[in-house]
């Protein structure tokens, strides 16, 4: 029986872009369209110019591109930059588990690892599928949150896996570059507990940074130490405390775990997709919202813990911590009829009027929702006014869950509406163009032309 890090590695190396059914290429696509423009509307944030100034101390004889600037770096340090832009915002798509996270964070490692290979579109697609399936089988193992442990180290491998597959590796150098990448980057879940810093939108990140420089460095030969994960002191005894087995990748008979990804509406937590939505219904109903007395949500335990299981997350003091309130974009909706990155910035942070009706806001678990869980985020808001009345929302799926996706026209609305501010209509046209059409493009050099302000 082959170990995990030999099925990971089979599975990298066996899947070709022809294996893939066409559904599943469009999928991937729209995945890819959707975290680029999550990219150019998280360029200018803090963070990002930090991960750029970074990369661009750096020079390179195979270098790899930036999203947006024209500059290059390294392909790790390329990947970490575009990396930090894409999860920014905490607007690229996510996935639902026992462990969950945002699968389309590893195409940062994609896109670096195809344009220093010097290949095109079709080894991209077929990459960023390998790296999807890689991390969303894992988050179906275990549940690595609850140990202490953040969901980037699923990402890492993920990562892994899909720069190996974006450079070509055989299959003993991808088991290597596994090892290589597990051994070293195991990340610790603190990044998204209390007050939330920059780190929450670099961790991932700095996973796929990790797993593009130890891609490189099995593509070289180095090896590292195995077995990794079922060894005496491998991940499955100092991590998920527990062995696992992978369910069958996607791939003749069974569905491509890319399928079960869902793409936000709104820019914050996933876990709060169907909650604001639900406000949004319910303020509709509601003639001024300064009437409220008590917001009632009914949902997920998992989405508690996650969006509404400190204190910090009723008086949220940084970006990073409001946008993963529950309570707080719940008061957003309610107070302004739509959530948007704006809506995270301090003038709207630090308002006395959102943080009243933010502290009006109650959370209780709910058992139907645990039953629906993870196929649904159920949502049941219940909002009551001054007058006694009430008004209430059930939301099972947002618009973007993969069982209620959003239309083509609705990502490239997404798309245009985050590239705007960087980008003329015509540069957004032809890139789009080029995305939609991405099996077609020879270099990926090409796409980040394309992205240059």
């Amino acid at each position: 029986m082959p170990n995990v890090a030999e099925q990971l590695s089979k599975f990298s190396t066996d899947l070709h872009y022809s294996d893939l059914p066409d559904d599943v290429i469009h999928l991937t696509k729209r995945m890819i369209i959707d975290t680029i423009g999550c990219a150019l509307g998280g360029y200018s944030s803090e963070p990002s110019k930090i991960a750029r100034d970074i990369a661009q101390t750096v020079t390179s004889s195979n270098p790899a591109s930036i999203i947006g600037n024209g500059f290059t770096s390294s392909p790790d340090l390329a990947t970490f930059a575009n990396g930090v832009m894409i999860r920014y915002l905490d607007y690229n798509d996510g996935y639902t588990s026992k462990e969950s996270g945002h699968p389309s964070d590893s195409i940062a490692a994609v896109l670096s690892s195809t344009e220093k290979s010097g290949k095109g579109g079709k080894r991209a697609i077929a990459a960023t599928v390998v790296a999807y399936e890689t991390f969303c089988r894992l988050g179906d193992a275990a549940t690595l949150k609850y140990i202490g442990f953040d969901h980037v180290t699923n990402g890492c491998i993920a990562s892994v896996l899909g720069s190996a597959r974006s450079m070509g590796l055989n299959h003993e150098q991808t088991v290597q570059a596994v090892n290589l990448g597990v051994a070293p980057n195991i990340a610790l879940g603190q990044t998204r507990l209390g007050n939330l810093s920059h780190w929450k939108g670099c961790a991932y990140a700095n996973a796929s940074r990790n797993a593009v420089f130890a891609t490189m460095l099995a593509e070289r030969g180095l090896t590292g130490p195995t077995p990794i994960f079922e060894g005496e002191s491998g991940f499955f005894k100092a991590v998920s405390q527990g062995v696992y087995e992978l369910t069958a990748f996607g791939g003749e008979n069974n569905p491509y775990k890319i399928a079960e990804c869902s793409i936000k509406q709104f820019p914050l937590g996933q876990y709060s997709q169907t909650v604001v939505q639900a406000a949004l219904e319910v303020r509709e109903q509601i003639p001024d919202a300064s009437r409220i007395t008590q917001v009632t949500i009914k949902t997920m335990q998992k989405a508690i813990d996650i969006m509404a299981g400190d204190p910090e997350k009723w008086k949220p003091e940084t970006r990073e911590t409001a946008d993963h309130s529950m309570p707080y974009t719940t008061a957003v909706a309610l107070t302004y009829g739509t959530v948007t990155q704006d809506h995270f910035d301090d003038n709207y942070i630090k308002n006395p009027q959102l943080l009243e009706l933010t502290g009006k806001v109650k959370v209780e678990a709910s058992a139907e929702a645990d039953r629906r869980a993870p196929e649904a985020m159920l949502c049941n808001l219940e909002v009551m006014t001054n007058d006694g009345k009430t008004f209430s929302s059930e939301v099972p799926y947002h618009k973007g869950h993969y069982l209620n996706p959003m239309t083509d026209v609705e990502v490239e609305d997404k798309f245009r509406s985050l590239a705007k501010n960087l980008l003329s209509p015509d540069q957004i046209d032809k890139l789009l163009h080029q995305l939609w059409h991405l099996e077609d493009v020879e270099d990926l050099k090409e796409i980040f032309k394309l992205t240059k302000i």
